[in-house]
C-alpha cells in the first residue's frame, strides 16, 4: 500500500496497458481481509503482497504465479548481469577491488556480484563485495540465519535465510523493493559464511546520494539504488583519505523517474529516516 501511495505513475502506465491494480493489503483476498482487520491501517508489505497474490493462484485455475525475487534459481537466472559485467571490465582492462549492490531480496546484487564471487570462491580474487539494505528493514544486518517463510501468511516453503520474521513489517520508506523480511537463500549463506558483508544505511543519507548521482551523471537513481550510492560514495571517499587506489563497481539497478514523490518529501524536508 505505501507503495501504492507513494508512486502514483506507477499506476498510471499499468493503466495505459489495461491492466488494474490494487493496494496492498485489500480488501480482494482472505490475507487481505484478515491482515485489515487486524490492523485497517497496515502500510503493506512484500510478505502481504505475495501471500496475496499466490491466494489468488492457489484459487483461480487461470491464474498462474512465479515465484521470483528472493529464490535461488532467480539469482541465478539474474546473472546474464554479473557475466556482461565482466565483459565490460575486460574491456575496460580493470580489475574490480570492491563490488556494491543494494539488497532485498537478493536478486540485483545476485545478478551482479555472483559470477565474481564464485572467483572468489575459487580462489582467483580478492575482491570485496558489499550488500546495502535500509537501517529500517536490516535483514542481513540485524536478523536471524534461520528456516522462515517467504511470505507472510506461509503458503510459500520454508527457506534458510536471514530473515526478520515473515510476520515483520518494515516502516514506509521509500524503498519499496527493499521492504522485505527475508532475503535469497543463496546469498544470506555467501553473507553468513564471509563472501558478502552486509551494511545499512538511512533514507536520508540515501536520498541525498542519489542527489549528488544525479548531479554529476544526469541520471536520477531509484530510491533502492541510492543505497549502492551511498556506500559506493563512503568507499571513495575513504581511498581519497587514505591515498588507495581502488577501482569500485557498482550495480545501478534502477532510475527514479518514477519515485519523485520520495525526492520532494526530501526537499520539501518532510522525510524521515524510519530508524
Amino acid at each position: 500500500k505505501v507503495s501504492f501511495n507513494q508512486k502514483p505513475d506507477r499506476k498510471n502506465i499499468m493503466h495505459i496497458y489495461d491492466s488494474d491494480i490494487y493496494a496492498s493489503p485489500s480488501e480482494n483476498t482472505k490475507v487481505g481481509r484478515q491482515v485489515l482487520a487486524e490492523n485497517p491501517d497496515h502500510p503493506g508489505s512484500l510478505g502481504v503482497a505475495i501471500s496475496e497474490a499466490m491466494e489468488e493462484a492457489l484459487e483461480n485455475e487461470e491464474v498462474k504465479y512465479s515465484l521470483g525475487s528472493v529464490l535461488n534459481h532467480v539469482m541465478l537466472h539474474q546473472t546474464v548481469i554479473g557475466q556482461e559485467l565482466k565483459t565490460q571490465l575486460e574491456i575496460a582492462e580493470e580489475e574490480p577491488d570492491v563490488m556494491i549492490a543494494c539488497a532485498g531480496g537478493g536478486s540485483n546484487l545476485a545478478g551482479s556480484l555472483f559470477p565474481f564471487i564464485k572467483d572468489k570462491i575459487e580462489g582467483n580474487s580478492d575482491t570485496q563485495f558489499i550488500a546495502v539494505e535500509p537501517s529500517a528493514c536490516p535483514t542481513l544486518t540485524e536478523g536471524t540465519y534461520d528456516y522462515d517463510f517467504g511470505d507472510s501468511n506461509g503458503f510459500t516453503p520454508m527457506l534458510k535465510m536471514f530473515t526478520l520474521g515473515h510476520d515483520f513489517v518494515a516502516p514506509s520508506v521509500h524503498a519499496g523493493g527493499l521492504r522485505y523480511h527475508g532475503m535469497s537463500p543463496i546469498v544470506s549463506l555467501l553473507t553468513k559464511e564471509g563472501y558478502i558483508e552486509p551494511r545499512s544505511a538511512h533514507q536520508k543519507d540515501c536520498f541525498e546520494a542519489g542527489i549528488t548521482f544525479a548531479r554529476n551523471q544526469g541520471i536520477v537513481p531509484a530510491p533502492e539504488t541510492t543505497h549502492a550510492i551511498k556506500v559506493t560514495i563512503d568507499e571513495a571517499l575513504k581511498c581519497k583519505e587514505t591515498g588507495e587506489e581502488k577501482t569500485i563497481v557498482m550495480n545501478f539497478s534502477g532510475h527514479g523517474m518514477l519515485d519523485l514523490k520520495g525526492y520532494a518529501s526530501y526537499f520539501e524536508g518532510t522525510m524521515q529516516n524510519a530508524k
